[in-house]
């Protein structure tokens, strides 16, 4: 392998090496972040912003982007933390409410916001509005559904069995919680869909040339309202999930998180151009994200520096992923 090549591999996946090196001499100065509940926390805090990357990175690899992922999250957090209240709790949103089973409000959860999915891609299709206004204007309107909802108050007295989604770990193992092994699972299924499925080619056909993919029998329309329903499933799940893991819920839970999904998308190898991206990258993307953040609360870095670095790898991951499509072109 000459240098060439070295230095092509060490720019394509720059950001990628840049964070595991970090993370290693943060680990050297700091041997608390190679435990088993810093291992714990990076796989339960992975395991929920990987599953909103899953639905945001269908809208990428069609040239698209999806900003309500977050809002679509928190408004599902919220949903799911009202009707899964304790009975003898006296702060209940809803007083005389009867208990709800865990799945059906899952079920529930999901098929509201993967009605706003199925919005953000009927608007984009049929009235050929971009992405980027589309899903803006959507996120404020599920923000402003969810201040109505719940009166802009936080909602807490979450049942057990819905916490333990967040708590329980396979066989008490700490290091395999539920939320990892339920986001794996996701990923598989999403790894099926993107690379086994007539659907899944359809998709990167779109965002390689979609006139080239209408003219060889592609049904662009179908396809791009199925990606953004389909993300806004994703969205759903990810927030009941993040509702039991917070412990409660608020209007501003998810806020922000469609940011760090496009960006873990962008430094796993999902091209902003369209067309490139695969599952694993995704997943590797988020998990470096997630280390930095980590990395940075060990060395003791104040949370409001945590925003500009994270800003700086947002803006980097996009320049490398230009520059490779220039370079290809």
């Amino acid at each position: 392998m000459n240098s060439k090549k070295l230095k092509t591999i060490f720019l394509n996946n720059a950001i990628v090496i840049m964070l595991i090196l970090v993370s290693i001499v943060v680990g050297i100065i700091r041997p608390g972040f190679f435990s088993d509940a810093n291992a714990r926390n990076l796989i339960v805090n992975t395991a929920v912003r990987f599953i909103i990357a899953l639905g945001v990175s269908g809208c990428l690899i069609t040239k698209g982007t999806d900003l309500s992922a977050g809002r679509a999250v928190g408004l599902a957090a919220c949903l799911g933390a009202t009707f899964l209240q304790r009975a003898d709790y006296t702060g209940r949103v809803y007083a005389d409410m009867p208990e709800f089973s865990l799945i059906l409000v899952l079920l529930g959860v999901i098929l509201i916001t993967t009605c706003f999915g199925m919005f953000n891609g009927l608007i984009i299709s049929y009235l050929k509005v971009p992405p980027f206004i589309t899903t803006l204007g959507t996120q404020t309107i599920i923000y402003g559904i969810c201040l109505v909802f719940t009166g802009a108050q936080p909602i807490g007295g979450l049942r057990k069995d819905y916490t333990t989604l967040s708590t329980g770990a396979v066989g008490g193992i700490q290091w395999i919680p539920y939320l990892g092994v339920i986001a794996l699972v996701l990923g598989i299924i999403m790894f099926f869909v993107y690379g086994h499925t007539r659907h899944g080619k359809n998709m990167y056909a779109i965002g390689g040339n979609e006139n080239a993919a209408e003219v060889s029998g592609v049904n662009t329309t179908k396809t791009k309202i199925l990606i953004y329903a389909t993300a806004g499933a994703l969205y759903g799940f990810a927030g009941f999930l993040l509702g039991a893991k917070a412990g409660g819920a608020s209007v501003n839970i998810g806020f922000g998180y469609e940011l760090e999904a496009i960006a873990g998308c962008t430094i796993g190898g999902v091209s902003t151009n369209g067309g490139v991206g695969r599952i694993s990258g995704i997943l590797v993307g988020v998990l470096v994200f997630e280390l930095l953040k980590i990395a940075m609360q060990f060395v003791g870095v104040e949370p409001s520096y945590t925003y500009i670095v994270q800003g700086i790898v947002i803006i980097v991951a996009v320049a490398l992923d230009i520059r490779k499509y220039v370079a290809k072109k």
